[in-house]
């Protein structure tokens, strides 16, 4: 009997519903990996206080993309099966099938040798683990899934491949959705990008603030003495209420910049650390909070001290 001849809709349909699967499971692997870096920190390494200008946003965005492409694709070549039992033998669907088969049994023997490595080296970790485990599960229930298809296990259970379907789309819904939960909202995370950039137009006013007093030996009256018509400098302003900030001088070398911020500073590895800066920060009820940047939610005051020896006058006033 002649093998059926492959048509371009065949082509296609798997090659299309391939790099959609492909995409879709890279996406949702590395979208756990986001979340299990969240919930386990690394000491050694940076986490941005808002993790959606990471990595997050795009593996959210190619599941909720890619993943539905495939089922629909898949759909449509069953479809097509069920009308006609012989495109079931294209070549198409066979080299589909195998690749898959074979990349899924790769992937698998890699996860394994990777966790004996990093056994033997003692840097097994709970964070490894489930990610070890991650790549097992979802690498060996595509290879079971797959070798059932090209064996028409499917075929003869559509009952049992909806069901599987429907559990697969369940399953992206609800790692999508666990993300709220672990990493916040979108909008959560804007009201870390404003407190972030706060955070960042305080450092350069108060950069601009020691470099005017080092110029001239004494602090400036208000933040619109720092304006530079040379340099272009002027102040920046609050990007979430565009006010100015607030600046009060507590002395000839001390002074105090003050923001509102929308929450706590995100208790990472995140925090700042800047040499001109005193690790004092008063909260709104006046108490110390330490480091250089880490504030409340609310007023939050820093107050912070030029030590003349660590920045000595530019042009010292001869006595």
């Amino acid at each position: 009997m002649d093998k059926p001849k492959t048509t371009p809709k065949d082509f296609f349909l798997w090659v299309g519903a391939m790099i959609a699967l492909y995409a879709s499971v890279f996406a949702f692997i590395s979208l756990i990996f986001d979340y299990l870096n969240y919930a386990f920190p690394d000491a050694l390494q940076y986490y941005a206080s808002d993790p959606y200008s990471g990595g997050v946003s795009y593996e959210m965005a190619s599941l909720i993309v890619l993943f539905p492409i495939f089922i629909v694709l898949m759909h449509l070549i069953h479809r097509d099966i069920n009308r006609d039992a012989s495109r079931a033998d294209t070549w198409v669907r066979r080299w589909a099938l195998y690749l898959t088969l074979f990349i899924a049994a790769a992937t698998l023997a890699a996860d394994l040798i990777t966790l004996i490595m990093y056994f033997f080296n003692g840097d097994v970790s709970l964070r490894f683990i489930l990610k070890v485990l991650v790549i097992f599960l979802v690498a060996g229930g595509g290879f079971l899934h797959f070798l059932a298809d090209l064996r028409g296990y499917w075929e003869h259970n559509a009952h049992k491949a909806r069901v599987l379907g429907w559990a697969a789309c369940a399953l992206v819904v609800i790692t999508i959705a666990a993300g709220f939960l672990i990493i916040g909202t979108p909008w959560q995370a804007r009201l870390y990008r404003f407190d972030e950039q706060k955070v960042n137009d305080l450092t350069t006013i108060q950069y601009q603030i020691v470099n005017y007093w080092q110029a001239k030996q004494h602090l400036p009256a208000a933040l619109f003495d720092l304006s530079d018509s040379i340099s272009g400098f002027s102040a920046p302003l609050d990007p979430q209420s565009s006010t100015a900030y607030e600046y009060n001088t507590k002395g000839p070398l001390s002074f105090e910049l003050c923001a509102t911020f929308n929450a706590p500073t995100v208790q990472s590895n995140t925090a700042r650390t800047v040499p001109m800066m005193a690790p004092t920060a008063i909260g709104a009820k006046g108490v110390p909070i330490q480091d250089n940047w880490q504030h409340g939610a609310g007023h939050v005051c820093f107050e912070r001290t030029i030590d003349p020896s660590l920045y000595p006058p530019l042009n010292p006033r001869k006595p």
